[in-house]
């Protein structure tokens, strides 16, 4: 059968082109990792100002996700990659130019818009060039090689942009993506040429699903979020990645390097070991969640909140600065958030009928960009409350007071999630249904 079929050597060039696009739009979201100070001290930005930057880029993407999936369904996927990177590519320049901060700052949200158009667009390439077998094994592979695009930005741009200028790097990573969308206008194509239009596809999670978004879209949203393994999914991804969400867009290397006083290699290294971690992890959470669909709650996400919580205190709680060993520890822990709050999106597929599939990943994908947005803000408003709001003012005590706004964050998702998943089990009758509030029984 033809589903059953090896992919062809044009499935797997447009693949490679695709996932390498994809790459590099990692590369492009996290570009101020690694160089925050740096960026601080070319806009002369406090801490709330730079956190802005990494708030309101992430904010474009979430809110950008639903039209994408529209256009995707219109007009397929190389269009709308193509598009994208030409944003990504103007985002970057604009920003190797910038005179102010307000003009930064509209150009990291230029940049959101055309990054959020990329990783859909991947699967959408999977889903219409691999057979249904194959599609969800290459749409984990494109997840996992993507996350490659954050060592770029970790290592070789601050090399570059130390050994050059500002200008120079970014208007480097700006001339890449327009030679990438190029490539990609060139050599990919929606569909193979036996099918004569694309599936629908609507998902930026990993998951493909074939499904009607026209249809979709007539769902409230009322009616999806009525759901209870929706909800579960919201709060498991709103609490289990924004840790590592904030430490490796933003707050991570002035953390490490003018907190616990690493040099700058040394923090390359840690941060790079967040990838390399999140990269291992991911197959061995994702499996785990397949095998034990009961237990995901209790079992994985839960225990990933808490040891992040218990690492994070240790550091911050540890008299002077942290040694290495603990740092490379915190790094780990962190970096269980993001496979964990994949297992969102299981609760979103396994309780919701597919017409409304869409609608409830949409609800559950907003969870992680919620809480990462609140934890960037809440880190630097803390550091400016405290006078510590510019790079020669952070101090190891100030950063310790700031990450403390993790917390609240943390105990509010674990609280919903342990309602969550009685609600959830109540719906499937694995505990008994709910009293009425008056019944004598």
């Amino acid at each position: 059968m033809e589903a059953s079929r090896a992919p062809s050597v044009r499935a797997w060039i447009i693949w490679t082109v695709g996932v390498a696009a994809y790459v590099l739009s990692i590369a492009n979201r996290s570009s101020l990792s690694a160089v925050g100070v740096e960026a601080a001290d070319r806009f002369s930005a406090d801490a709330s100002t730079l956190s802005m930057f990494a708030v309101l880029q992430l904010g474009v993407y979430a809110l950008m996700q639903v039209p994408v999936g529209i256009l995707l369904d219109r007009h397929g996927a190389r269009p709308i990659m193509t598009i994208g990177l030409v944003l990504m590519c103007v985002g970057q320049l604009v920003m190797a130019f910038s005179p102010n901060v307000g003009v930064a700052i509209a150009a990291r949200m230029l940049l959101g818009a055309g990054d959020a158009a990329l990783f859909p667009s991947v699967l959408r390439l999977v889903s219409t060039w691999y057979s249904a077998q194959r599609a969800p094994l290459m749409a984990q592979l494109t997840g996992t090689v993507g996350q490659c695009g954050q060592l770029i930005s970790l290592i070789p741009l601050p090399i570059l942009l130390h050994a050059t200028s500002w200008e120079v790097a970014f208007a480097t990573l700006a001339g890449t993506a327009g030679v990438f969308a190029i490539v990609v206008f060139l050599i990919v194509r929606n569909h193979p040429p036996t099918v004569t239009a694309d599936v629908s596809v609507n998902t930026d999670t990993g998951a493909i699903r074939i499904v009607k978004s026209s249809f979709d879209l007539r769902q409230s949203l009322g009616e999806a979020w009525q759901n209870p393994g929706t909800r579960l999914g919201f709060w498991s991804h709103f609490t289990t990645p924004f840790a590592g969400t904030a430490f490796i867009m933003l707050w991570g290397v002035p953390f490490l390097t003018a907190g616990e006083g690493q040099s700058r290699e040394v923090a390359s290294v840690i941060t790079t070991l967040f990838v390399l971690f999140g990269m291992a992890l991911g197959p061995v959470l994702g499996t785990l969640s397949g095998r034990h669909p009961l237990h995901r709650s209790y079992g994985l996400v839960l225990p990933t909140i808490g040891l992040q919580f218990v690492v994070w205190m240790t550091v911050i709680l540890w008299p002077g600065q942290a040694p290495m060993w603990l740092l490379v520890v915190l790094v780990f822990a962190l970096a269980t958030g993001g496979p964990a709050s994949m297992i969102a999106f299981d609760h979103a597929r396994a309780h919701n009928p597919q017409h409304r599939l869409s609608t409830a990943t949409g609800l559950v994908n907003a969870g992680g960009f919620i809480s990462a947005l609140i934890v960037i803000f809440a880190i630097g408003l803390l550091l400016d409350l405290q006078g510590a709001g510019s790079p020669e003012n952070y101090t190891l005590d100030a950063f310790r007071i700031a990450f403390l706004a993790q917390v609240p964050l943390w105990l509010l998702g674990s609280i919903f999630i342990v309602r969550g998943r009685t609600a959830v089990h109540r719906k499937i009758g694995l505990k008994p249904p709910k009293k009425p509030k008056n019944s004598d029984a």
